[in-house]
C-alpha cells in the first residue's frame, strides 16, 4: 500500500522505523518485487503496511508486514522471504477528540 503523508506520520509515530525514499535506489527493486507500497526500514529489516479488510467497514488499520531481514551485523544487506505478519497493527485514521 502506498501511503500518503498523513498516513506515513501516523504509522511512524507508532512504528519507530525510517521510510525508504521513493528515489533511493532499491525503492524500484522492492516495488518490482513486493509491487507499489511505501516501505519501511528498522532495525529488523524491511516492512510495508498491509491494510486489513473488515467487510462492509472502510479501512481504517493496517498490519506492518516484514518483506526482508537485515543480514549483517551493518544493517547494509537485506534479505528478502515470504511477506511474515508482525502482529503490529497500525491506526491509520486520526482519532478525534
Amino acid at each position: 500500500m502506498k501511503l500518503n503523508e498523513a498516513q506515513i506520520s501516523r504509522t511512524l509515530a507508532q512504528f519507530p522505523a525510517q521510510v525508504l525514499a521513493e528515489d533511493h535506489p532499491a525503492a524500484a527493486q522492492f516495488s518490482e518485487l513486493f509491487g507499489n507500497h511505501t516501505f519501511f526500514l528498522d532495525a529488523k529489516g524491511l516492512h510495508v503496511l498491509e491494510l486489513i479488510e473488515v467487510p462492509g467497514i472502510e479501512a481504517q488499520d493496517g498490519e506492518m508486514i516484514s518483506i526482508a531481514d537485515w543480514s549483517d551485523a551493518n544493517l547494509m544487506r537485506l534479505t528478502t522471504h515470504q511477506p511474515e505478519p508482525t502482529g503490529l497493527v497500525i491506526h491509520l485514521k486520526e482519532i478525534q477528540h
